[in-house]
């Protein structure tokens, strides 16, 4: 019913449109009638909500060309109403790595507040009357109201929430005195928390928007939390047949190692390994089964 739509690639990365997310716009343009303004609603809310947007892309895109660096490709950015998920082929077990790919999104909003911030000060430096004689134009509104939306943006990312950003660097925290699904479940639990605070402020003040982010968070992580607990499994399977793939490339096997994996990244199916005598399975390139041909 709800088909993404594709808007092209940025940075070489397919950026698709979700079809929930035009509820978003439908709903400020049906305020606006309601209010008697659609016009108003036309040219200033649902404009500042398409910037938003566009800054929740280049948030994205921060994240993925961090991962860039560490040789992990991105399949594709997608925009929903509650925000944008760019989709890794992998995230790096190694802390630092994850760390560092988790924070490069708050920080691409952090970069552009403070250029809309030294936009706006220039202007008033350059010209300081003609804020006092005329007041603030609509331009200068609309980046003013831009400036804080990045800044409400980069904050709440970085609540420890899982799977957003703040609880990705909790997880990243833990891991490095834990085993890393512990550190998941931790991180998850408190993530649980923040939202069952965003679900029930939201049902307080009447906002929906907050429930359905609340509803996001706790779905999502669960989904993190399932994945790497399938993985886990899937490296003790691995390590009893003799061989399991590691996350990251910097521990992968050599290529001339008899265990090492014949496929290229982003192979999914399935592949005898004649020197552990197994079958392995795998979904983009990670190995997530090894079955005993002998039972």
């Amino acid at each position: 019913m709800f088909q993404s739509l594709k808007l092209g690639k940025f940075f070489g990365i397919d950026l698709y449109v979700h079809g929930t997310f035009w509820l978003l716009p439908l709903f400020v343009l049906l305020s606006g009638v309601m209010s008697g303004d659609p016009l108003a609603a036309i040219g200033g809310e649902i404009a500042f909500i398409f910037a938003v947007f566009g800054c929740v892309v280049l948030h994205e895109v921060g994240h993925a060309l961090a991962a860039r660096a560490y040789g992990i490709g991105t399949r594709d950015i997608t925009l929903y109403p509650v925000g944008g998920v760019a989709s890794l082929e992998r995230m790096p077990e190694k802390p630092g790595r994850e760390i560092a790919i988790a924070l490069a999104g708050p920080l691409v909003n952090v970069v552009i507040a403070a250029a809309l911030f030294a936009g706006l000060l220039g202007q008033s430096l350059l010209n300081p009357w003609a804020a006092v004689a005329t007041g603030p134009g609509a331009i200068d509104l609309f980046a003013a109201k831009l400036l804080w939306a990045n800044v409400i943006l980069a904050v709440f990312n970085m609540l420890p929430a899982f799977p957003m950003d703040g609880g990705r660097v909790l997880r990243a925290l833990l891991a490095i005195r834990m085993p890393r699904v512990r550190a998941t479940e931790v991180a998850v639990g408190v993530g649980m928390v923040v939202a069952a605070v965003f679900f029930l402020g939201g049902l307080y003040l009447g906002h929906f928007g907050l429930m359905a982010v609340a509803v996001v968070v706790y779905l999502l992580g669960q989904a993190e939390l399932a994945a790497v607990r399938a993985r886990a499994v899937a490296r003790e399977w691995g390590e009893r047949a003799g061989w399991y793939a590691p996350a990251d490339d910097a521990d992968a096997p050599a290529a001339d190692d008899p265990g090492a994996p014949p496929v290229g990244r982003g192979f999914t199916g399935l592949v005898w390994n004649e020197a552990r005598g197994v079958w392995v399975q795998y979904e983009n390139g990670n190995v997530v089964r090894v079955i005993d041909a002998t039972g």
